[in-house]
């Protein structure tokens, strides 16, 4: 599968390959948004648009490009067994200030829908854990985020 992604960024948007990497953890992000927007059983429409404006901004990526990495990201998603493939990336590939920046997101995510289950609030300490972002520092997101 990854191959495949590969070749499609290569063709698809003629990019080298350290930017084929960048795209890999833009994936991996995605991922882990779409994951947690399924946290709670209920997908809602907010969330949706929520992970929307969070790649967009985060990855500064037009229609298109938006549209094509959340198609992929629901691949990924769907066929992965675990968040290791991804929460492993974003650890190895991630600065401190971007994994925080992470974890900024999956909180607009949650509370997109006005609520924050405790399936998506266990989620994010998860991810925050697996990413090596301390705990001061997960603390210091949700605030900035929740308020």
């Amino acid at each position: 599968m990854l191959v495949s992604i590969k070749a499609f960024f290569s063709a698809e948007l003629s990019l080298e390959n350290n930017e084929n990497e960048q795209c890999k953890i833009q994936l991996a992000a995605a991922a882990l948004l779409i994951e947690l927007s399924r946290a709670d059983y209920q997908r809602e429409p907010e969330e949706q648009a929520a992970i929307e404006a969070a790649l967009k901004k985060g990855f500064d990526l037009d229609d298109a490009q938006l549209a094509t990495l959340i198609d992929l990201a629901e691949q990924e998603n769907h066929d992965a067994t675990s968040l290791y493939q991804f929460t492993n990336l974003i650890k190895d590939e991630y600065s401190a200030e971007q994994r925080f920046e992470l974890v900024k997101m999956l909180w607009q995510v949650a509370i997109a829908d006005g609520e924050i289950s405790k399936y998506e609030d266990h989620l994010i300490r998860k991810i925050a854990d697996l990413i090596y972002l301390p705990h001061s520092q997960f603390i210091k997101a949700k605030l900035e985020v929740v308020g």
